[in-house]
Protein backbone atom coordinates (compact mmCIF):
# COMPACT_ATOMS: atom_id res chain seq x y z
CA UNK A 1 0.00 0.00 0.00
CA UNK A 2 1.27 3.47 -0.89
CA UNK A 3 1.99 5.77 2.02
CA UNK A 4 0.11 9.00 2.50
CA UNK A 5 3.05 11.19 1.50
CA UNK A 6 3.26 9.55 -1.92
CA UNK A 7 -0.49 9.77 -2.49
CA UNK A 8 -0.50 13.47 -1.57
CA UNK A 9 1.66 14.17 -4.59
CA UNK A 10 -0.82 12.46 -6.89
CA UNK A 11 -4.23 13.66 -5.75
CA UNK A 12 -6.19 15.74 -3.26
CA UNK A 13 -7.05 13.73 -0.16
CA UNK A 14 -10.43 14.09 1.53
CA UNK A 15 -10.73 14.38 5.30
CA UNK A 16 -13.98 13.40 7.00
CA UNK A 17 -16.59 15.78 8.45
CA UNK A 18 -17.91 16.64 11.88
CA UNK A 19 -18.15 13.92 14.51
CA UNK A 20 -20.29 16.00 16.89
CA UNK A 21 -22.82 16.92 14.21
CA UNK A 22 -23.35 13.25 13.42
CA UNK A 23 -23.58 12.24 17.08
CA UNK A 24 -26.38 14.79 17.56
CA UNK A 25 -28.47 12.87 15.03
CA UNK A 26 -28.67 9.96 17.47
CA UNK A 27 -30.39 12.07 20.19
CA UNK A 28 -28.51 10.30 22.96
CA UNK A 29 -29.30 10.44 26.67
CA UNK A 30 -27.18 10.37 29.83
CA UNK A 31 -27.18 6.56 29.99
CA UNK A 32 -25.60 6.34 26.53
CA UNK A 33 -22.49 8.04 27.92
CA UNK A 34 -22.27 5.66 30.90
CA UNK A 35 -23.15 2.24 29.49
CA UNK A 36 -20.81 -0.51 30.67
CA UNK A 37 -18.17 1.90 31.95
CA UNK A 38 -19.38 4.80 34.05
CA UNK A 39 -22.73 3.76 35.54
CA UNK A 40 -21.74 4.90 39.03
CA UNK A 41 -19.79 8.02 38.08
CA UNK A 42 -20.77 11.00 40.23
CA UNK A 43 -20.91 13.67 37.49
CA UNK A 44 -23.18 14.20 34.50
CA UNK A 45 -21.50 12.88 31.34
CA UNK A 46 -24.00 13.71 28.62
CA UNK A 47 -22.25 15.59 25.80
CA UNK A 48 -18.80 14.13 26.54
CA UNK A 49 -18.73 12.63 23.05
CA UNK A 50 -15.31 10.98 23.35
CA UNK A 51 -16.81 8.53 25.86
CA UNK A 52 -19.02 7.02 23.16
CA UNK A 53 -15.99 5.17 21.80
CA UNK A 54 -16.23 3.15 25.03
CA UNK A 55 -19.94 3.12 25.79
CA UNK A 56 -21.52 3.12 22.31
CA UNK A 57 -18.70 2.06 19.94
CA UNK A 58 -21.18 0.91 17.28
CA UNK A 59 -22.28 4.54 16.80
CA UNK A 60 -18.73 5.77 16.26
CA UNK A 61 -18.12 2.89 13.86
CA UNK A 62 -21.24 3.81 11.86
CA UNK A 63 -20.13 7.45 11.60
CA UNK A 64 -16.65 6.54 10.36
CA UNK A 65 -18.18 4.15 7.81
CA UNK A 66 -20.61 6.82 6.59
CA UNK A 67 -17.76 9.24 5.93
CA UNK A 68 -15.62 6.63 4.16
CA UNK A 69 -18.67 5.63 2.10
CA UNK A 70 -19.00 9.28 1.09
CA UNK A 71 -15.46 9.39 -0.27
CA UNK A 72 -13.28 10.36 2.69
CA UNK A 73 -9.67 9.13 2.61
CA UNK A 74 -8.88 10.09 6.21
CA UNK A 75 -10.97 9.53 9.35
CA UNK A 76 -10.32 11.55 12.50
CA UNK A 77 -10.53 9.61 15.74
CA UNK A 78 -13.24 10.53 18.26
CA UNK A 79 -10.67 12.07 20.63
CA UNK A 80 -10.97 15.84 20.29
CA UNK A 81 -11.27 16.15 24.09
CA UNK A 82 -9.10 13.13 24.84
CA UNK A 83 -6.66 14.71 27.29
CA UNK A 84 -6.56 14.63 31.07
CA UNK A 85 -6.94 18.43 30.94
CA UNK A 86 -10.23 18.34 29.02
CA UNK A 87 -11.55 15.28 30.85
CA UNK A 88 -10.85 16.85 34.27
CA UNK A 89 -14.15 18.74 33.98
CA UNK A 90 -15.90 15.36 34.18
CA UNK A 91 -13.52 13.79 36.73
CA UNK A 92 -12.48 11.25 34.10
CA UNK A 93 -8.72 11.74 33.83
CA UNK A 94 -8.28 8.02 34.48
CA UNK A 95 -10.30 7.14 31.35
CA UNK A 96 -8.01 9.00 28.93
CA UNK A 97 -5.91 6.03 27.82
CA UNK A 98 -8.99 3.91 27.11
CA UNK A 99 -10.73 6.76 25.25
CA UNK A 100 -7.80 7.27 22.89
CA UNK A 101 -6.86 3.63 22.44
CA UNK A 102 -10.41 2.45 21.73
CA UNK A 103 -11.18 5.43 19.47
CA UNK A 104 -8.09 4.69 17.39
CA UNK A 105 -8.91 0.98 17.31
CA UNK A 106 -12.48 1.60 16.07
CA UNK A 107 -11.33 3.97 13.31
CA UNK A 108 -8.53 1.54 12.35
CA UNK A 109 -10.98 -1.35 11.96
CA UNK A 110 -13.32 0.66 9.72
CA UNK A 111 -10.44 2.09 7.66
CA UNK A 112 -9.01 -1.40 7.11
CA UNK A 113 -12.42 -2.72 6.01
CA UNK A 114 -12.71 0.00 3.35
CA UNK A 115 -9.09 -0.39 2.22
CA UNK A 116 -9.65 -4.14 1.77
CA UNK A 117 -12.74 -3.35 -0.29
CA UNK A 118 -10.95 -0.70 -2.43
CA UNK A 119 -7.18 -1.37 -2.34
CA UNK A 120 -6.59 1.40 -4.90
CA UNK A 121 -8.07 3.92 -2.41
CA UNK A 122 -6.40 3.22 0.95
CA UNK A 123 -8.06 4.78 4.00
CA UNK A 124 -6.08 6.43 6.77
CA UNK A 125 -6.68 7.22 10.44
CA UNK A 126 -5.68 10.57 11.93
CA UNK A 127 -5.41 10.75 15.70
CA UNK A 128 -7.35 13.91 16.60
CA UNK A 129 -5.56 16.05 19.20
CA UNK A 130 -7.68 19.03 20.24
CA UNK A 131 -6.50 22.29 21.81
CA UNK A 132 -7.84 21.51 25.33
CA UNK A 133 -10.06 24.01 27.16
CA UNK A 134 -7.08 25.97 28.53
CA UNK A 135 -4.74 28.50 26.95
CA UNK A 136 -1.05 28.80 27.80
CA UNK A 137 -0.74 32.32 26.34
CA UNK A 138 -3.60 34.29 27.88
CA UNK A 139 -4.68 34.82 31.47
CA UNK A 140 -8.21 33.65 32.28
CA UNK A 141 -8.26 36.36 35.00
CA UNK A 142 -8.68 39.92 33.67
CA UNK A 143 -7.38 41.27 36.98
CA UNK A 144 -4.15 39.27 36.77
CA UNK A 145 -2.73 39.33 33.22
CA UNK A 146 0.36 37.35 34.28
CA UNK A 147 -1.66 34.38 35.53
CA UNK A 148 -1.95 31.22 33.44
CA UNK A 149 -4.50 28.44 33.82
CA UNK A 150 -2.06 25.84 32.49
CA UNK A 151 1.69 25.52 32.03
CA UNK A 152 3.62 24.36 28.99
CA UNK A 153 4.93 21.34 30.91
CA UNK A 154 1.44 20.33 32.04
CA UNK A 155 0.30 20.42 28.44
CA UNK A 156 3.29 18.33 27.35
CA UNK A 157 2.45 15.61 29.90
CA UNK A 158 -1.20 15.50 28.79
CA UNK A 159 -0.40 15.46 25.08
CA UNK A 160 2.24 12.75 25.57
CA UNK A 161 -0.34 10.48 27.21
CA UNK A 162 -2.78 11.09 24.37
CA UNK A 163 -0.24 10.57 21.57
CA UNK A 164 1.00 7.31 23.10
CA UNK A 165 -2.51 5.90 23.44
CA UNK A 166 -3.45 6.92 19.88
CA UNK A 167 -0.33 5.25 18.52
CA UNK A 168 -1.00 2.12 20.58
CA UNK A 169 -4.45 2.04 18.97
CA UNK A 170 -2.99 2.07 15.47
CA UNK A 171 -3.36 5.57 13.96
CA UNK A 172 -1.49 6.40 10.74
CA UNK A 173 -0.88 10.05 11.55
CA UNK A 174 -1.48 12.66 14.24
CA UNK A 175 -3.62 15.75 13.72
CA UNK A 176 -3.07 18.70 16.09
CA UNK A 177 -6.21 20.63 15.27
CA UNK A 178 -8.33 23.70 15.98
CA UNK A 179 -5.26 25.51 17.27
CA UNK A 180 -6.36 28.81 18.84
CA UNK A 181 -3.15 29.20 20.89
CA UNK A 182 0.08 28.31 19.12
CA UNK A 183 1.85 27.79 22.46
CA UNK A 184 -0.56 24.92 23.16
CA UNK A 185 0.23 23.52 19.72
CA UNK A 186 3.96 23.83 20.33
CA UNK A 187 3.50 21.86 23.56
CA UNK A 188 1.66 19.18 21.57
CA UNK A 189 4.40 19.06 18.94
CA UNK A 190 7.12 18.92 21.60
CA UNK A 191 5.25 16.07 23.31
CA UNK A 192 4.81 14.20 20.02
CA UNK A 193 8.50 14.60 19.21
CA UNK A 194 9.43 13.14 22.61
CA UNK A 195 6.98 10.24 22.15
CA UNK A 196 8.46 9.47 18.72
CA UNK A 197 11.95 9.42 20.21
CA UNK A 198 10.91 7.17 23.11
CA UNK A 199 9.07 4.73 20.84
CA UNK A 200 11.63 4.76 18.02
CA UNK A 201 8.75 5.34 15.63
CA UNK A 202 7.55 8.40 13.70
CA UNK A 203 4.20 9.21 12.12
CA UNK A 204 3.26 12.06 9.79
CA UNK A 205 1.91 15.13 11.63
CA UNK A 206 -0.84 17.47 10.47
CA UNK A 207 -1.37 20.83 12.20
CA UNK A 208 -4.53 22.86 11.68
CA UNK A 209 -5.10 26.30 13.17
CA UNK A 210 -8.32 28.22 13.57
CA UNK A 211 -8.84 31.83 12.53
CA UNK A 212 -11.53 33.05 14.90
CA UNK A 213 -12.94 36.00 12.95
CA UNK A 214 -12.44 38.18 9.88
CA UNK A 215 -9.48 39.95 11.48
CA UNK A 216 -7.50 36.96 10.21
CA UNK A 217 -6.04 36.13 13.60
CA UNK A 218 -6.14 33.24 16.04
CA UNK A 219 -7.76 33.78 19.45
CA UNK A 220 -4.34 34.67 20.90
CA UNK A 221 -3.70 37.25 18.19
CA UNK A 222 -1.46 35.55 15.64
CA UNK A 223 -1.88 36.12 11.94
CA UNK A 224 -1.92 33.12 9.59
CA UNK A 225 1.66 33.64 8.45
CA UNK A 226 2.88 34.09 12.04
CA UNK A 227 1.14 30.84 13.00
CA UNK A 228 2.87 29.07 10.12
CA UNK A 229 6.31 30.45 11.01
CA UNK A 230 5.82 29.41 14.67
CA UNK A 231 5.47 25.72 13.81
CA UNK A 232 7.62 25.39 10.69
CA UNK A 233 10.62 24.11 12.66
CA UNK A 234 8.90 20.71 12.70
CA UNK A 235 8.91 18.23 9.83
CA UNK A 236 5.16 18.32 9.19
CA UNK A 237 2.98 16.58 6.66
CA UNK A 238 0.62 19.54 6.39
CA UNK A 239 -0.40 22.89 7.84
CA UNK A 240 -3.94 24.11 7.44
CA UNK A 241 -7.01 25.78 8.85
CA UNK A 242 -10.25 24.45 10.28
CA UNK A 243 -13.34 25.50 12.22
CA UNK A 244 -14.60 29.01 13.14
CA UNK A 245 -15.15 30.15 9.54
CA UNK A 246 -17.12 28.87 6.58
CA UNK A 247 -15.35 28.06 3.34
CA UNK A 248 -15.79 31.44 1.63
CA UNK A 249 -14.35 33.35 4.62
CA UNK A 250 -11.42 30.95 4.96
CA UNK A 251 -10.19 31.43 1.39
CA UNK A 252 -7.96 34.53 1.89
CA UNK A 253 -6.06 32.81 4.70
CA UNK A 254 -5.55 29.68 2.62
CA UNK A 255 -4.10 31.93 -0.08
CA UNK A 256 -1.51 33.10 2.48
CA UNK A 257 -0.62 29.51 3.34
CA UNK A 258 -0.43 28.58 -0.34
CA UNK A 259 2.18 31.29 -0.95
CA UNK A 260 4.30 30.67 2.15
CA UNK A 261 3.87 27.04 3.21
CA UNK A 262 6.49 24.46 2.23
CA UNK A 263 4.30 21.62 3.53
CA UNK A 264 1.02 20.32 2.19
CA UNK A 265 -1.97 22.60 2.91
CA UNK A 266 -5.20 21.35 4.46
CA UNK A 267 -8.60 22.94 5.02
CA UNK A 268 -11.69 21.70 6.79
CA UNK A 269 -14.08 24.64 7.18
CA UNK A 270 -17.44 24.74 8.92
CA UNK A 271 -20.70 24.49 7.00
CA UNK A 272 -20.97 28.28 7.07
CA UNK A 273 -21.51 30.22 10.28
CA UNK A 274 -23.89 29.07 13.02
CA UNK A 275 -27.39 30.52 13.16
CA UNK A 276 -29.02 31.93 16.31
CA UNK A 277 -29.65 28.38 17.55
CA UNK A 278 -26.02 27.36 17.09
CA UNK A 279 -26.89 25.19 14.08
CA UNK A 280 -25.29 25.18 10.64
CA UNK A 281 -27.55 25.77 7.65
CA UNK A 282 -25.13 25.63 4.72
CA UNK A 283 -26.10 22.81 2.38
CA UNK A 284 -23.69 20.35 0.82
CA UNK A 285 -24.26 21.96 -2.58
CA UNK A 286 -23.56 25.49 -1.38
CA UNK A 287 -20.44 24.45 0.54
CA UNK A 288 -19.25 22.48 -2.49
CA UNK A 289 -19.58 25.57 -4.69
CA UNK A 290 -17.38 27.55 -2.29
CA UNK A 291 -14.76 24.81 -1.98
CA UNK A 292 -14.63 24.55 -5.76
CA UNK A 293 -12.85 27.93 -5.69
CA UNK A 294 -10.10 26.43 -3.46
CA UNK A 295 -9.65 23.59 -5.94
CA UNK A 296 -9.64 25.78 -9.03
CA UNK A 297 -6.94 27.98 -7.48
CA UNK A 298 -4.89 24.95 -6.43
CA UNK A 299 -4.84 26.02 -2.79
CA UNK A 300 -5.12 22.65 -1.03
CA UNK A 301 -3.77 19.13 -0.78
CA UNK A 302 -6.25 17.91 1.86
CA UNK A 303 -9.87 19.05 2.06
CA UNK A 304 -12.70 18.14 4.43
CA UNK A 305 -15.30 19.56 6.77
CA UNK A 306 -15.61 20.74 10.38
CA UNK A 307 -18.66 21.85 12.42
CA UNK A 308 -22.01 21.24 10.77
CA UNK A 309 -20.67 19.02 7.99
CA UNK A 310 -22.13 15.59 7.31
CA UNK A 311 -21.50 12.69 4.92
CA UNK A 312 -23.59 14.63 2.37
CA UNK A 313 -21.15 17.54 2.57
CA UNK A 314 -18.14 15.22 2.32
CA UNK A 315 -19.61 13.44 -0.71
CA UNK A 316 -20.07 16.78 -2.50
CA UNK A 317 -16.48 17.74 -1.64
CA UNK A 318 -15.04 14.34 -2.66
CA UNK A 319 -16.94 14.37 -5.97
CA UNK A 320 -15.37 17.76 -6.75
CA UNK A 321 -11.87 17.01 -5.47
CA UNK A 322 -11.29 14.07 -7.80
CA UNK A 323 -11.51 16.43 -10.78
CA UNK A 324 -8.65 18.69 -9.65
CA UNK A 325 -4.91 18.40 -9.19
CA UNK A 326 -3.41 18.92 -5.74
CA UNK A 327 -1.52 22.05 -4.80
CA UNK A 328 2.17 21.80 -5.68
CA UNK A 329 4.26 21.20 -2.57
CA UNK A 330 7.56 23.03 -2.81
CA UNK A 331 9.60 21.06 -0.25
CA UNK A 332 9.70 19.44 3.18
CA UNK A 333 7.18 16.69 2.40
CA UNK A 334 9.82 14.00 2.55
CA UNK A 335 9.64 10.36 1.65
Amino acid sequence: MKDIKSILKERILVLDGAMGTMIQRYTLEEEDFRKGWFENHNKSLKGNNDLLSLTRPEIIKEIHAAYFESGADIAETNTFSGTTIAQADYGLESAVYDINFQSAKIAREVADEFTAREPNKPRFVAGSIGPTNRTASISPDVNDPGFRGITFNELVVAYSQQANALMDGGVDLLLVETVFDTLNAKAALYAIDEVFEQRGEKLPIMVSGTITDQSGRTLTGQTTDAFLISISHMDLLSVGLNCALGASMMRPYLQILDKQCSFAVSAHPNAGLPNEFGEYDETAELMGDQIKAFLEEGLVNIIGGCCGTTPEHIKAIADLAKNYSPRKITSNVTE
